[in-house]
C-alpha cells in the first residue's frame, strides 16, 4: 500500500505530503489546478523520464519521495529477488532531480532507473487513459488472459520460452554448419594444422608464467649476482661490515652492562641482531656460490618462450585459453572429417527441440482456450454491473503452429457486441473511448483477486461517461477498493462520493507565483466539494442537499 506522498520543488507544487489510506482514495478539483501533477510526481519516484524543466523555478533541484507498506509475502520476495533493501516491511523511494542529472534511491541506496521500473512493477499499477488504447493491441490481449491464467500457464510459457531459445540456437547453428565440399576441406587442412602445432608444444597450464619468470632471472643474471655481493659485503664482518660494527658494539656494550643492570636487555638486543646477521650471512653466502649462468640453458629458456609467445599471438592469451582453442579445432576437424552424421545429428536434435516446443505451445493454446471462456464470462457479468446490460463479450484464441514463438502460436482477439443486435466484432471496430475505459475497468476488477499488487491509479477513469453509467462505476470501484488500495482522480461527483478518503487538489497565487496544494477533506468538506462539482461555483443549498444525499447512498452501497 502506497502509505504517503512527499513532493518538493516540482513544477507547480512548492511542498506538499500525503498521506493516504486505505481503499478508495479520491482526488478531485478544478481543471488546471495539478491533478496530473500528483499522478506524474509518482511516475517520476518510480523511473519515469525526468526533465530539468519539471524542476520549480527558482529551485536547485526537486523531490519527489513515496512511502510503501508491503503487507503480501509474494511482494516482498519479489523485491528481494531484486536485490533491493525492505525495512521491516517498508520501501522508500527517492528521486531527486536536479539540472544535469537526477539520483535515485531505494531505503537510502542509490539505485538505476531501470531499477525504480522495475520496482514499480511490483508495488503499483498506474491505469492512466493512454492504457485505453494498448487495450486494443493483440499483444496487451494476449498478456491480460495469460495474466487471468496464473502460475500454470506462467510456468509453461517460461518453460516454452527456454525451449525454444534452444531450438532457435540449434537452428541457427544447422544453418550455419551448411558448407560446400572445398571449403570443408580447407577448414578440415587448417584445424588438423592447428591441432598438431598445439599439441607439438606440449604446453603446461601456467607454464608460461613459469618460463617468463626464469627468462628475467636469467636476462639479469649479472645484475641480480652484483647487488647480491654488494649486500653481503655490506652486512659482513671485514673492512667496514655491519656484521664488524655490531660485533664491536657487542663488546663495548660488554664493558659497561656489568656496572648498569638496564644496559643488559640492550647487549641481549644486539646479541639477537648479530645472530640474526650471522644467519643472513651464511645465506648469502650459500645464494652466491650456487648462482651460475648458464648460456645453453638461457638459450632453450628463451626459444621456449618464443614458441609460447608464438601459440599466444595465434591462439590465446594464456595457456589455458591455447588448449581450449586447440579443443574448439579438434571438435571442427571431427566435425568435418564425418560432415554427413554432424549434420544428421544435429538436423533430429532440431526437430526433437521442435517437435517438444510444439507440444508444449499446444498445452498453452489449450489453456488459454479454457481461461478464455471462464474470463469472458465473468467479463460479462463484470460489464453488466458496468451499465454493458446486454453486451456480449468473447474472447477468440486463434492458434496457428506457423507463428510459433517463445509465448507460442496463439493470437487473442477481445471481440464486443456493446447494443443488442449490434454483430460482435473487434474491440478497435466498435469501442469508443468511454466504453474502453470501462472495460478496462472491468478487467481490471476481474484480474485483480489474481495480482499482487494492492496499489492502483486510476488517472480519469470517468473519461467519456456520465448519469447512470458513472454510478455503476462508482459502485465497481467501491467493490475494488474492498481488496485494494485505489488512487483516483475524478471530475464526476457519482465517483468522488464513493471515497474511503478524500482529497481536494486546488491552485492558488501566493507573493504573485501559483502554487498547487493538496489537503484530505473531512466528512463535510467532501459534501462542499461534491456540492461544488455537481453546481458549480455557487454552492446552493439545493446542492449541498444533493451532495449529502449522494453520499448517503455512495455509503450505503458500500456496505
Amino acid at each position: 500500500m502506497l502509505q504517503s506522498l512527499h513532493v518538493k520543488n516540482l513544477a507547480l507544487i512548492d511542498e506538499t505530503e500525503v498521506t493516504f489510506g486505505g481503499g478508495l482514495n479520491i482526488l478531485t478539483g478544478e481543471t488546471g489546478a495539478g491533478k496530473s501533477i500528483i499522478i506524474g510526481s509518482i511516475n517520476l519516484a518510480l523511473g519515469a523520464k525526468a526533465d530539468k524543466e519539471m524542476i520549480r523555478s527558482g529551485a536547485e533541484y526537486a523531490l519527489v519521495e513515496l512511502v510503501f507498506l508491503l503487507e503480501k509475502p509474494g511482494q516482498i520476495r519479489a523485491v528481494q529477488e531484486l536485490d533491493l533493501p525492505v525495512e521491516e516491511g517498508q520501501v522508500i523511494l527517492q528521486r531527486k532531480i536536479m539540472e544535469n542529472r537526477s539520483q535515485c534511491k531505494v531505503c537510502g541506496e542509490t539505485v538505476t532507473a531501470k531499477q525504480l521500473r522495475q520496482l514499480a512493477d511490483i508495488l503499483i499499477d498506474i491505469h492512466g487513459q493512454h492504457e485505453h488504447q494498448s487495450l486494443l493491441k493483440a499483444a496487451r490481449q494476449l498478456e491480460i488472459l495469460d495474466a487471468y491464467a496464473g502460475m500454470v500457464l506462467a510456468g509453461k510459457k517460461e518453460k516454452l520460452r527456454q525451449l525454444y531459445g534452444q531450438y532457435r540456437e540449434k537452428e541457427r547453428e544447422l544453418s550455419e554448419s551448411e558448407v560446400d565440399e572445398e571449403t570443408r576441406k580447407r577448414e578440415c587442412s587448417l584445424a588438423e594444422f592447428e591441432c598438431r602445432e598445439i599439441e607439438e608444444a606440449a604446453l603446461m597450464p601456467g607454464e608460461d608464467e613459469e618460463i617468463e619468470k626464469a627468462y628475467q632471472k636469467m636476462s639479469n643474471a649479472r645484475k641480480i649476482r652484483e647487488a647480491a655481493a654488494a649486500a653481503h659485503d655490506l652486512c659482513g664482518y671485514e673492512d667496514s661490515g655491519a656484521g664488524s660494527a655490531i660485533a664491536r658494539a657487542i663488546r663495548e656494550i660488554k664493558t659497561a652492562s656489568v656496572y648498569d643492570e638496564t644496559l643488559q636487555d640492550y647487549e641481549r638486543q644486539l646479541l639477537d641482531i648479530d645472530a640474526l646477521l650471522n644467519d643472513y650471512n651464511r645465506g648469502m653466502a650459500a645464494y652466491l656460490s650456487e648462482l651460475e649462468f648458464d648460456a645453453g640453458q638461457f638459450e632453450q629458456t628463451q626459444e621456449r618462450l618464443n614458441q609460447i609467445n608464438h601459440l599466444k599471438s595465434k591462439y590465446g592469451n594464456t595457456v589455458e585459453e591455447i588448449q581450449e582453442y586447440q579443443t574448439r579445432a579438434q571438435e571442427m576437424l571431427e566435425k568435418y572429417q564425418d560432415y554427413d552424421a554432424y549434420r544428421e545429428k544435429l538436423s533430429k536434435e532440431t526437430e526433437a527441440l521442435l517437435t517438444e516446443a510444439l507440444f508444449l505451445a499446444r498445452e498453452i493454446s489449450s489453456l488459454r482456450a479454457h481461461n478464455a471462456e471462464a474470463l469472458a464470462q465473468q467479463m460479462r457479468q463484470a460489464l453488466s454491473d458496468l451499465n454493458f446490460e446486454q453486451a456480449v463479450f468473447e474472447i477468440q484464441v486463434d492458434g496457428e503452429e506457423k507463428r510459433l514463438g517463445e509465448n507460442g502460436f496463439d493470437q487473442v482477439i477481445f471481440r464486443i457486441s456493446t447494443n443488442p443486435g449490434e454483430p460482435v466484432k473487434e474491440l478497435s471496430q466498435v469501442a469508443s473511448g468511454g466504453e474502453l475505459s470501462r472495460i478496462m475497468l472491468a478487467l481490471k476488477t476481474v484480474l485483480a483477486d489474481k495480482d499482487e499488487i494492492e496499489t492502483l491509479i486510476f488517472d480519469e477513469i470517468d473519461a467519456g461517461i456520465s448519469g447512470r453509467t458513472a454510478w455503476k462505476v462508482s459502485e465497481k470501484m467501491g467493490i475494488l477498493g474492498k481488496g485494494h488500495q485505489l488512487i483516483c482522480i475524478t471530475h464526476l461527483p457519482q465517483i468522488a462520493a464513493m471515497a474511503d478518503t478524500h482529497f481536494m487538489i486546488e491552485k492558488q497565487v501566493v507573493d504573485n507565483r501559483s502554487i498547487t496544494n493538496i489537503k484530505a477533506l473531512g466528512q463535510r468538506e467532501s459534501v462542499e466539494e461534491l456540492a461544488r462539482m455537481l453546481g458549480g461555483d455557487a454552492i446552493t443549498e439545493n446542492a449541498l442537499k444533493n451532495a449529502e444525499e449522494m453520499k448517503e447512498l455512495a455509503e450505503k452501497n458500500k456496505q
